[in-house]
């Protein structure tokens, strides 16, 4: 056989595939370590007292609890004004009007309780937004050095495809390059000035 006596068919088939192994852009690896949840990493730092501070913050910034206080301010001081000022009911009151000393003795101790805690709480969120910050930077970061290398790998083909065209001596009709000309401005106009395809008239197409 030919390729047994001189090899010449065989090494010139292997320069040529050498040759198509050279022009390909070598195989991305995703060097940059997996993506995290900002969720989940707040919460591994959470002690039992910070997670007891951040749930007692998001109940009292609920409607719940302000139904609450308000239910409770009503009947508290509706029951002791009809005590106290319509002896005819023979209700005993156990926070006379208009004083309600006890009312606001709880009311004072409730919130000298709360205000720290809530405090706490919200410098405990706002590490959880610190923290969700950090990572969605981290993965604009991420995407950025992707979409760089998506654009080097689609203008590496590109110029392959019109080396290509030009070796087969392809020919295209006057309709075909006008297409191709205004793709090309388009592409041209959106690198440039950052311009929205959807906002090109019928979307950036012809």
């Amino acid at each position: 056989m030919p390729t047994e006596q001189n090899g010449e068919p065989d090494s010139a088939v292997a320069i040529t595939q050498d040759f198509w192994q050279f022009l390909k852009l070598p195989h991305y690896v995703h060097e940059h370590p997996p993506v995290k949840n900002a969720n989940d990493i707040n919460s591994d730092r959470l002690s039992p007292i910070d997670k007891l501070a951040i749930a007692i913050t998001d109940k009292v910034g609920s409607f719940g609890f302000f139904a609450i206080i308000f239910v409770w301010t009503i009947i508290w001081c509706g029951y002791n004004i009809l005590a106290t000022e319509v002896p005819v009911l023979h209700w005993k009151s156990f926070d006379p009007f208009p004083a309600f000393v006890a009312y606001l003795l709880i009311s004072n101790v409730i919130q000298i309780l709360l205000m720290p805690l809530i405090m706490v709480g919200q410098n405990l969120q706002g590490r959880h937004a610190e923290i969700r910050a950090e990572l969605d930077y981290e993965t604009n970061v991420k995407a950025e050095k992707e979409v760089e290398i998506l654009l080097r790998h689609i203008e590496h083909n590109s110029e392959l495809l019109v080396h290509l065209m030009r070796h087969v001596n392809c020919r295209l009709t006057e309709q075909e390059q006008e297409e191709l000309k205004h793709h090309r401005d388009v592409m041209v106009q959106i690198v440039d000035q950052g311009v929205n395809p959807s906002s090109l008239p019928n979307g950036g197409s012809k």
